[in-house]
């Protein structure tokens, strides 16, 4: 196996990132469906899923998780798809990832810290902890 990958390869990824954080659900999923690992992570350890939650496009977040992304999975610092949302105040990217079973209290800070820390009333309540 080797050690690093060919240029062509490291360009893709970073376009399939680039996709999520654009919202361009349609190529993304399009990808995710030939083969591309739904849990791609990036040297920060983001998902597509993380990204496409912190740059609020609930469309890719559906897509993602219809797809089987793991709704609680951890970036290097501890941050999950659902804080991301919590924080962007994106109420269609909460909502998707809970009924996806993402866990409100996981994470570091996790999405009910990250609500209370930034006094979201809004969101606590979406979480169930207002």
């Amino acid at each position: 196996m080797p050690d690093e990958l060919d240029a062509e390869t490291v360009a893709f990824a970073h376009r399939m990132f680039d996709l999520a954080r654009a919202g361009e659900t349609a190529e993304l999923a399009a990808n995710v469906d030939a083969g591309l690992p739904v849990n791609l992570t990036n040297a920060k350890g983001d998902t597509l899923l993380i990204l496409a939650a912190y740059h609020a496009r609930p469309e890719t977040v559906a897509a993602l998780l219809d797809r089987g992304a793991d709704p609680d999975r951890v970036n290097d610092r501890g941050q999950t798809a659902l804080a991301a949302a919590v924080f962007r105040q994106n109420a269609a990217a909460v909502r998707a990832l809970l009924d996806a079973g993402a866990d409100p209290d996981h994470g570091a800070p996790s999405a009910v810290e990250t609500a209370r820390f930034f006094t979201l009333p809004e969101m606590l309540t979406q979480l169930g902890r207002d």
